[in-house]
């Protein structure tokens, strides 16, 4: 309900497997344990603390993420778009890979791939959900 955002809550589960990084080679790379270790850590969570309105139908979600046995706290803006009976909730935010032990070993130097990793989300969902 837009007009109570404090009331409103997220968790969200993912498959850390579906993610694709581009090639069937990158794929596996990713897989490994230097990346996602998805044999030991198959899933990433993010659970809500809160919500908050920022003007029009733009918002704030706060709340954990958890990659890989590390939790840290995030914040991220979003909009939230009406059509019809769907709506889509659209944003992004920061990670910092560090912060969940992605890429290390080789892959730990930030000049080769940086420690800034923008994530973007679009969900669409019926206004009944």
């Amino acid at each position: 309900d837009p007009s109570k955002p404090e009331a409103a809550n997220v968790a969200l589960d993912l498959d850390v497997s579906s993610l694709d990084a581009g090639s069937p080679e990158a794929n596996d790379e990713i897989a490994n344990k230097a990346w996602f270790n998805t044999p030991a850590f198959p899933r990433a969570k993010f659970v809500s603390t809160g919500f908050k309105s920022l003007g029009g139908n733009r918002y704030e979600v706060s709340g954990y993420i958890s990659i890989k046995g590390h939790t840290q706290s995030i914040s991220a803006p979003f909009t939230l778009n009406k059509h019809g009976n769907i709506s889509i909730i659209e944003g992004a935010f920061v990670l910092k890979r560090a912060d969940f032990a992605i890429g290390e070993g080789a892959w730990a130097d930030f000049g080769v791939i940086a420690n800034e990793i923008q994530i973007k989300f679009k969900f669409p969902f019926s206004s009944g959900t």
